[in-house]
């Protein structure tokens, strides 16, 4: 088994080479393999591991999960014939944590961050003949200053904490580019003007000439047009509303993106000059506006509410990788058959083949990251970076209309009152929102929140179906804009010292966790022992956040069981625990009306 889909989705050229597979593997628990020059075609590693699965998975053929923190990869391939005269780019989709890349014994680059996409040019370090791709990769199994997420720092997993992910965890794959080529495109809808604007970023060698844009909706061509490269940073806005698209803001559901309409244009850009096409890409965007009004969020100039639910992204076979791409849209039809209308990214960068399903199949994304545990400038350097290049790989996503940064509090821990802290999640709104403006941010989900978009509040002492005055205090503590601001989670104040709140909404974003299981041991927030009283507590729970009157939205933990939390709404094998039916009736059983 290996994962065979197009890694990139957004940004798609015909050609390229799949490097998934069998690769050959190695620990290096001495760290003597750069001295000994592991990287050269003479030095054979002595397993095999199936990429792009961690070796701490089942799929990966390993299954190790102990400390092995600098691990070895190599890799024979040829390239075809026919990509003689381009470049050839090897890309990989995410290694885990700091990897350093040698092709034919020579460094080609490193790249540090465990969650995003890193590419190097390998031309000219090819040979014409057999070629072999060496990587070392470093990942501190206690180092707690990385981003780690729910990748536990101790030997066994336990409580919230989950098994390891180290190395390669998505897509490794090669494809041939000319030197006059597109870099990437940039694309921002705007609702309001019925517009979209690419920003595009060109190779020098495209100078002097030609970009053919054709956009389409359903089919039917939109726009048409060929515009001049005059420069390696070119900007075109093209106004999309015409006839065969109803014009207004407010009745036009035939060609806004919405969970409920998902619709989709379709967009081809090729590079030319004369008879001779450099470079071609297809894509597609989504006419999506998400803002904050009066204490509500607006998705495409309307009141809506988000019925989120937590999502991890982790399987039993795979860890963090999804052992299909079948797996990523099966989550999220389950998730919509449930009744909710998205879901929060939990202490994860999913893969993009993710936002792809949720931007067909029409299902809302929060954007997050994985958080370090502890403060300190290695903690700032890591996670800034980190931002900057989740932003560019996923901007294009209609299906995104939040990112959140840093959640509840952790490699924060002061922030409350300390005011270095403060500044540093300060500085991620800002930085967030100077790459894109077009979404919210929500800088600490959960509580000892700075600037935000989004009040976004934890809340799990709802207690137990015997505990009445538990459930009572909880949906006191829910009902009003006063009392749910001055609640204490966990014993943290909602603001930080010298902040408050701004009028911005204020939803609930993790609660719930009742934990039910017919065979596996684990725990939950709260417990049910049979089917029936599962559903009953989900009812119960969620009859205080619809009575209350400041919630707007709500995300509840979790979509799925995760080793030993046994707190999803299915099993960690994806398996309904209830009917769904009766999940998605409480879901949809009450409609806040608002003017």
């Amino acid at each position: 088994m290996f994962r065979k889909e197009y890694p990139r989705p957004q940004f798609v050229r015909e050609e390229w080479l799949n490097l998934n597979g069998t690769w050959e593997f190695d620990f290096d628990d001495q760290d003597k393999g750069e001295k000994e020059k592991w990287f050269t075609a003479d030095k054979a590693l002595s397993k095999t591991i199936n990429v792009p699965f961690a070796f701490q998975s089942k799929l990966s053929g390993i299954h190790d999960t102990t400390f092995r923190d600098v691990v070895w990869y190599k890799r024979e391939i040829e390239v075809p014939e026919e990509w003689k005269g381009k470049n050839s780019i090897l890309h990989f989709g995410a290694v885990d944590f700091y990897a350093k890349v040698y092709v034919n014994g020579q460094f080609v680059g490193e790249h540090i961050g465990g969650h995003t996409p890193f590419s190097f040019d390998i031309t000219h370090v090819l040979t014409g003949g057999r070629e072999i791709i060496s990587l070392r990769v470093e990942d501190p199994s206690r180092d707690e200053t990385i981003p780690r997420g729910k990748q536990y720092w101790h030997q066994e997993s336990a409580s919230i904490w989950y098994t390891r992910t180290t190395g390669i965890w998505q897509t490794v794959w090669l494809e041939p580019v000319d030197r006059a080529n597109i870099k990437k495109v940039k694309m921002t809808p705007d609702v309001d003007r019925g517009q979209v604007t690419f920003d595009f970023d060109l190779s020098k060698e495209a100078l002097n000439k030609k970009i053919k844009i054709d956009i389409s909706f359903k089919g039917k061509p939109i726009v048409e047009d060929v515009v001049a490269v005059t420069e390696d940073a070119l900007k075109r806005t093209y106004y999309l509303y015409n006839n065969e698209i109803d014009r207004s803001p407010f009745h036009g559901r035939g060609w806004v993106w919405s969970p409920e309409n998902p619709n989709l244009f379709d967009v081809s850009f090729e590079l030319f000059d004369r008879d001779v096409s450099y470079d071609k890409v297809t894509s597609y965007f989504g006419l999506r506006k998400v803002h904050a009004e009066g204490g509500m969020v607006y998705l495409n100039n309307k009141p809506y509410y988000q019925k989120l639910v937590l999502d991890q992204g982790y399987w039993p076979e795979g860890l963090l990788t999804a052992p299909a791409d079948e797996d990523f849209k099966k989550d999220i039809l389950m998730t919509k058959e449930l009744g909710f209308n998205g879901c929060r990214k939990h202490q994860k960068t999913e893969d993009p083949r993710f936002m792809y399903w949720a931007d067909r199949l029409g299902f809302i994304v929060w954007g997050e990251s994985a958080s370090s545990i502890v403060y300190s400038n290695k903690t700032v350097e890591y996670m800034t970076k980190e931002w900057m290049e989740i932003v560019d790989r996923d901007y294009n996503h209609p299906s995104i209309i939040a990112w959140t940064p840093l959640n509840e509090s952790w490699g924060v821990p002061e922030i409350g009152f300390c005011r270095v802290q403060q500044h540093f999640s300060q500085a991620l709104y800002h930085l967030i929102h100077s790459l894109d403006n077009t979404r919210l941010v929500v800088t600490n989900d959960g509580w000892e929140q700075t600037e935000t978009d989004i009040c976004a509040i934890h809340a799990y002492n709802h207690g137990r179906k015997d505990q009445p005055e538990k459930y009572q205090a909880f949906a006191e503590s829910i009902s009003t804009k006063e009392k749910i601001l001055a609640s204490q989670p966990c014993n943290r104040r909602i603001y930080c010292n010298d902040f408050e709140h701004q009028g911005e909404p204020i939803l609930l974003t993790e609660f719930g966790g009742i934990g039910f299981s017919i065979k596996d041991k684990g725990w939950g927030y709260t417990s049910a022992d049979t089917e029936e009283e599962f559903v009953a507590e989900y009812k119960r729970v969620m009859d205080a956040v619809y009575q209350s009157k400041v919630i707007m939205g709500y995300c509840y933990t979790q979509i799925c069981d995760v080793e030993q939390e046994i707190n999803g709404l299915i099993t960690y094998d994806r398996k309904f625990k209830c009917n769904p039916e009766e999940i998605r009736e409480i879901n949809e059983g009450w409609h806040r009306v608002i003017v």
